[in-house]
């Protein structure tokens, strides 16, 4: 599945390819996609392939294209402090930009059927939360995974408001994911060869839209060879936050609201936030530019190759100048983390900073 749109060169192209071509329509969504690197998810080796709208799979790693899944984030419409079900929750990339969504009061759980792809979702999850400054932008719901198949889930597990099924669901399993919906609930799943949404609209009313027509492997059914019985699936409990960890939540969102509010003070002051850098492909051209470098504003003009010949040596010397232009155009400053750098600057005990930072160490 995939190939919708074009490559992109790095995941913010890529989320600009699938913005222009409708796939991702809401601000919610799309913040979610540009904080979590899609390559991040991928094995060294094959990253070069990340920005590109395929499937990808390695054994039992897999990750759907990129249009696929925002297909998904758009037709979930998730809210902050919803409850969030993933079967065949993979890598663990849908889940955590879901997580970025949900916020800190939602539930956000995932099952999948291979213990070594949990392993390997447990670790992306950890270096996200370590390495990534999105996780200090947004207030994370983190994903909780478990190993099992999905249509063994006990049956005394608690309903979710949101569900997405990675795999081909069979009709004679489509009243089982049903069940798994709260009222007023989403289900997004491939049914019979298409993407659909099933959104519950009363305790024994649905209404069903397709998508689109998508081609998922089916689920994998439940093996009872053993001993002939299932193996229940059971689902993290819902956990009650303690009062420490309420208040690390309360004090990081007030600090947010401050730098935001002292971002705008600087905006009335006529000091611009920099616009967002975007890597674009370097083109060689021979044309009058004027280049914007910080504050200052230089026209120059770049040589027709007559010219060449008559000033080869001041040619020579500008040299060193245009490359240094250049590599200032392409390297953007590193993105400040405002929260942290707040959070460091406070009163406080160390141990306590560190802990306002989830222990963090970028």
């Amino acid at each position: 599945m995939g190939g919708a749109v074009s490559a992109g060169e790095d995941n913010d192209e890529l989320i600009d390819n699938l913005k222009e071509a409708q796939y991702i329509r809401t601000e919610l969504v799309e913040q979610a996609f540009r904080a979590i690197d899609r390559a991040d998810y991928y094995l060294e080796e094959f990253k070069d392939n990340a920005y590109k709208d395929l499937a990808w799979k390695h054994g039992n790693i897999h990750l759907s294209a990129p249009c696929i899944y925002s297909e998904v984030m758009e037709a979930l419409d998730l809210q902050p402090g919803l409850s969030f079900l993933n079967l065949g929750s993979g890598t663990g990339y849908l889940s955590s930009m879901v997580g970025l969504i949900l916020g800190p009061f939602g539930v956000n759980h995932g099952v999948e059927l291979h213990s070594d792809v949990i392993e390997y979702a447990k670790q992306k999850l950890d270096f996200f939360i370590k390495t990534s400054d999105s996780f200090d932008r947004f207030e994370f719901c983190e994903p909780s995974f478990v190993t099992g198949n999905c249509l063994e889930i006990s049956p005394d597990c608690t309903q979710y408001d949101r569900v997405y099924c990675g795999a081909g669901v069979q009709k004679e399993h489509e009243d089982y994911m049903k069940s798994l919906l709260k009222v007023g609930g989403i289900l997004v799943m491939p049914l019979e060869e298409k993407l659909t949404k099933i959104t519950r609209v009363g305790p024994s009313a649905w209404e069903t839209k397709k998508i689109l027509a998508v081609s998922f492997a089916p689920l994998i059914q439940p093996n009872h060879s053993d001993s002939g019985k299932s193996r229940l699936v059971h689902l993290p409990p819902v956990a009650v936050r303690s009062l420490q960890d309420l208040a690390r939540i309360a004090i990081r969102g007030t600090i947010k609201k401050i730098i935001h509010q002292e971002a705008l003070s600087k905006a009335g002051n006529g000091l611009k936030n920099p616009a967002r850098f975007k890597r674009r492909r370097v083109r060689r051209r021979r044309m009058e530019t004027i280049v914007f470098l910080d504050k200052e504003v230089f026209a120059s003009r770049i040589s027709s190759p007559s010219d060449d010949n008559n000033n080869s040596e001041d040619m020579d010397e500008e040299r060193p100048d245009e490359e240094e232009t250049k590599a200032s155009e392409l390297k953007p400053d590193p993105p400040v983390n405002f929260l942290r750098e707040k959070v460091l600057s406070l009163p406080l005990p160390d141990p306590l900073k560190y802990y306002l930072l989830y222990y963090r160490e970028k």
